[in-house]
């Protein structure tokens, strides 16, 4: 007899019509109409035949713009990955005691609690408009999310070798050359190149609240109207992300080969 996906329980049938009445409810308080949602249409296709064809207004602003916002994540990639890597350490419950690991792990939830965009209008309060904002923004983005995937993959090894290396005496240092760093370090670079490229996006949306890079450029021309600007703008973000995320493959790819040639 097939399984059904939903058990006809009169408790789930009654959890699932008051979840479709509260999502009538909630679209009707936030004005969601079907004739709205024409209008948007018809303003969107308007918005799209300004945009196109794209126009370089500013070709010097616009490439010292992608170069700052290159700049950024990358150096805001490298320093996340340092921090993030002794705290996924410190937060591992394999490794550290819970007078350790909690209040480790409890930094990168924070770290992971608020949008960019959120931590970019703080910094840019604290240290002014500029790349400096963007930086430390991305850098607490890396830690949140890079320290929580160290942290899991260090729980998720295998307890034998470290506990081969634990039983010779070795000092925690050679415990994590030997018996941790060589099942994970493939996985941490993985995640290393993926943040970098999470970076090269993010660094577009915290430079428009003025946190340095292309999303200011992005805003200016918003507001002056140059939409087909915007859109040249648009392409070449895209077109940044893309070749970014194309290297990070190349990255990834090699360094599972090498694991591999290693594993032999």
């Amino acid at each position: 007899m097939a399984a059904l996906a939903f058990r006809r329980r009169p408790a789930v049938w009654l959890g699932w019509l008051i979840g479709l009445a509260y999502v009538i409810y909630a679209a009707a308080q936030l004005d969601l109409s079907w004739p709205r949602f024409l209008l948007g249409l018809d303003n969107g296709a308007k918005f799209l035949d300004r945009m196109f064809p794209p126009v370089i207004i500013q070709p010097d602003t616009m490439a010292k713009g992608l170069l700052e916002s290159l700049e950024i994540a990358l150096l805001a990639s490298v320093l996340g990955v340092l921090l993030s890597l002794p705290i996924g350490i410190m937060g591992a419950r394999n490794l550290m005691p819970w007078w350790v690991s909690t209040p480790a792990r409890t930094g990168v939830a924070l770290c992971r609690s608020f949008h960019p965009v959120i931590v970019a209008i703080v910094f840019v309060k604290a240290v002014g408009f500029g790349a400096m904002a963007g930086i430390l923004t991305l850098t607490v983005a890396s830690i949140g999310f890079i320290g929580k995937l160290f942290t899991e993959a260090i729980e998720e090894i295998s307890p034998k070798q470290v506990e081969a290396v634990r039983a010779t005496g070795a000092p925690f240092v050679s415990l994590l050359s030997y018996g941790v760093f060589p099942q994970v370090m493939s996985r941490f670079v993985g995640f290393a190149s993926y943040q970098v490229d999470s970076n090269l996006r993010n660094s577009t949306m915290v430079g428009i609240v003025g946190a340095g890079g292309i999303g200011g450029t992005l805003f200016s021309a918003f507001q002056r109207y140059d939409y087909d600007f915007v859109c040249a703008i648009i392409l070449a973000i895209v077109a940044m992300i893309m070749i970014g995320e194309t290297l990070a493959r190349w990255v990834r790819r090699i360094l599972d080969v090498d694991a591999k040639s290693g594993d032999d």
